[in-house]
């Protein structure tokens, strides 16, 4: 993904912001999940971060590679087919343990439909395959009879704030909430986590996991820096709040993404089981 053009002002720090220590991010798997430019998420924060000042540092965590997770600000995870996501869930299992106690340190962790199912107890595709999750949130997901594709929006809350989050979801899973974790959002157009509850992702102190690709960040510049906040408040000890950006391009993007979304709403865009099951393994 390109980087718009900015006014100058965008890269200066205001006089009363203060000099932070890096945002330290890790990015699970980036040359493995990748679905839908997801990796465009990484580029949203690094650059909201740094057009406020605030530096970045980023660390590719690739398969074979179990670093220590409290060490990090912010851990992304994001969406990858399920052939990627059987390698990923394989190599996870080893990662689980000091990501577990990251979390419980309060390090934020973003995640997107492969990587919000593997923060599950566990994932079973239509092929009935069983990879087995973190537990980290409290949700369970099965393979379903039907392909969820088209854009999709839903009410999110952080903080107190709520606002509209859009993006677009391609997915057959089924995840059902446990009593442990509470929704990312309530679905206003699209299918959410299974089509019927009207619940989208999960969420469960800093973790927020969502199905909503696009890439999701870049279009909602509110939901990135209410991410940001969080992690720098973290880090730092103290509640922070970010100078505002002008955000035109964005919106923007956002206003079109929600558009498509409306129109969409109430129709079934989803694929057919006959275009996806394939059937035991033998």
């Amino acid at each position: 993904m390109s980087e718009p053009s900015r006014p100058p002002a965008r890269s200066r720090r205001r006089p009363e912001e203060h000099d932070h220590r890096p945002l330290r991010i890790a990015h699970l798997y980036p040359s493995l999940l990748n679905v839908a430019g997801d990796g465009g998420n990484l580029i949203a924060i690094v650059r909201r971060a740094e057009w406020r000042g605030i530096p970045v540092e980023v660390t590719a965590v690739e398969k074979g590679e179990t670093p220590d997770f409290r060490k990090f600000d912010v851990v992304l995870f994001h969406g990858g087919q399920d052939v990627e996501m059987a390698v990923a869930a394989d190599d996870f299992a080893r990662k689980a343990p000091s990501l577990r106690e990251a979390v419980g340190e309060g390090v934020l962790v973003f995640a997107v439909c492969a990587g919000l199912q593997l923060l599950g107890h566990r994932y079973i595709s239509n092929a009935g395959e069983e990879m087995l999750g973190a537990g980290i949130l409290d949700l369970e997901t099965r393979g379903g009879p039907q392909r969820f594709m088209q854009h999709a929006a839903c009410k999110v809350t952080i903080d107190g704030a709520t606002e509209t989050v859009v993006g677009f979801e391609n997915h057959s899973g089924l995840t059902e909430l446990g009593p442990g974790c509470e929704a990312f959002g309530h679905v206003v157009a699209g299918a959410g986590n299974n089509g019927r509850d009207g619940l989208e992702g999960a969420r469960a102190g800093n973790v927020f996991a969502t199905y909503l690709h696009g890439p999701v960040l870049p279009k909602n510049p509110w939901l990135t820096d209410r991410l940001i906040e969080i992690a720098v408040s973290r880090a730092e000890g103290a509640p922070f709040t970010l100078a505002p950006l002008d955000d035109e391009i964005e919106c923007h993007a956002h206003q079109v993404a929600l558009a498509k979304a409306l129109a969409n709403r109430g129709r079934r865009t989803a694929l057919e089981p006959a275009r996806l099951v394939r059937g035991p393994r033998k």
